[in-house]
């Protein structure tokens, strides 16, 4: 399990950089990109084999945007001014420059803060999600006193970085053992397993730390079974459902050892016919709980993850010898 962090999913705060001086679709200000970032440690990279989860649930997606304590009193009066600094020597600025200098008025009736503790926060966009979701988060940047919880939604939260280390775990392969090893066999049943130590639980952290503010969430999948599908429909599958629950030492299935040829296999599939020159492509697909963990106590479950991949399984014909 890899234990260094990573920089993703975290986007651009407060929109987007600013490109020439073109006015952001999402607020009218043009933009300046966030320097705060989703920390990632945990099982975010990938080896051999392995890959990133699918959610079960077709309804639930990672956050696309949320907002975050982004700039303190200085850096935030100098993101305005470079603002009004880039419109106002962009030639297309006419249009949108009465706009901004509006915005910083506003903004420069508090004094920017000056002084005060806390930071303002603005919108951060997920780059692996949807357009519109990484654009939902509208609001122009806020000021938060420290200490304090802002009352818009979308605020990052721990429930919030659990949804993003949702999106970097990356889980082990799910290249089972069988047994025929080399080539199953027509009408004979073909053992499925997955053992206990490449198949067990995985986690990731998402932290966001800058001065005065620290929240983090750890979410966890955990292995809880898998799915088998035969590749061709001349096939029967064993359980009749092929969905092979985990065991209590988080094995699925069971080994083939010498002397179980007359057992029926709780994990496996009998082929009825030959794969004739080619092959099969028997597809395994595992099924992980997902759990969170924040660091304020708050927790709780998300979707089912699924991650699956093929593998290809030759079949024979039993081949009979008469003397």
């Amino acid at each position: 399990m890899s234990t260094a962090p990573a920089h993703a999913g975290d986007g651009d705060g407060y929109a987007s950089t600013l490109k020439g001086t073109k006015k952001s679709e999402n607020n009218g200000t043009g933009t300046i990109g966030a320097q705060v970032k989703v920390q990632y440690s945990g099982s975010t990279h990938s080896g051999h084999g392995s890959g990133a989860l699918t959610s079960a649930d077709s309804d639930w997606t990672p956050p696309g945007c949320w907002y975050a304590p982004t700039y303190t009193s200085a850096e935030f009066r100098k993101v305005r001014q470079s603002i009004y600094f880039a419109v106002v020597h962009d030639p297309d600025g006419d249009d949108f420059r009465g706009e901004i200098s509006d915005e910083n008025q506003k903004y420069a009736k508090d004094e920017y803060h000056d002084g005060d503790k806390g930071r303002y926060w603005a919108a951060v966009q997920n780059p692996d999600a949807p357009y519109e979701e990484q654009w939902a988060c509208d609001k122009p940047p806020f000021w938060v006193p420290q200490g304090k919880k802002p009352p818009v939604k979308q605020a990052v939260s721990p429930e919030i970085l659990a949804g993003l280390a949702y999106q970097q775990i990356q889980v082990p392969g799910t290249k089972v053992s069988l047994a025929p090893a080399k080539a199953s066999k027509v009408n004979l049943p073909t053992w499925v397993w997955l053992d206990k130590g490449r198949f067990k639980p995985v986690s990731v952290t998402a932290s966001l730390t800058v001065p005065g503010f620290s929240i983090s969430a750890t979410t966890t999948a955990t292995p809880a079974g898998l799915t088998i599908e035969p590749g061709t429909d001349d096939a029967e599958l064993l359980p009749a459902s092929g969905s092979c629950p985990a065991n209590s030492d988080g094995s699925i299935g069971r080994e083939y050892t010498e002397g179980s040829a007359e057992e029926t296999p709780p994990c496996g599939v009998t082929y009825l016919r030959s794969s004739g020159d080619g092959t099969f492509d028997l597809r395994a697909t595992a099924t992980w709980k997902i759990s969170w963990k924040g660091s304020d106590g708050t927790g709780g479950d998300l979707p089912d993850g699924q991650y699956g991949r093929d593998q290809a399984v030759r079949v024979r014909e039993v081949q009979a010898v008469n003397r």
